[in-house]
């Protein structure tokens, strides 16, 4: 399975920006994608393992569930 890399904005609109093979090379596509990122724009690079495209935009765009063990006030 594929490593895809995109680029997602302030929206979640998700705009693809590459595939690698290897984890070790979409780290390093990745990190080189956010080294040139305008932190004022709210973009973000997100790097995600799938068997393909669509299961992988599908991913990012749901929604993250909160940990139930992180939630709650800190002492």
């Amino acid at each position: 399975m594929p490593y895809f890399i995109y680029e997602v904005g302030p929206l979640k609109i998700l705009n693809k920006r590459a595939v690698a093979a290897s984890f070790k090379e979409a780290k390093a596509i990745a990190n080189d994608l956010r080294k040139g990122l305008d932190p004022n724009t709210g973009t973000q690079v997100k790097m995600i393992f799938a068997e393909n495209e669509l299961q992988a935009e599908e991913t990012l765009s749901q929604p993250r569930e909160l940990d139930p063990s992180l939630a709650g006030d800190d002492y």
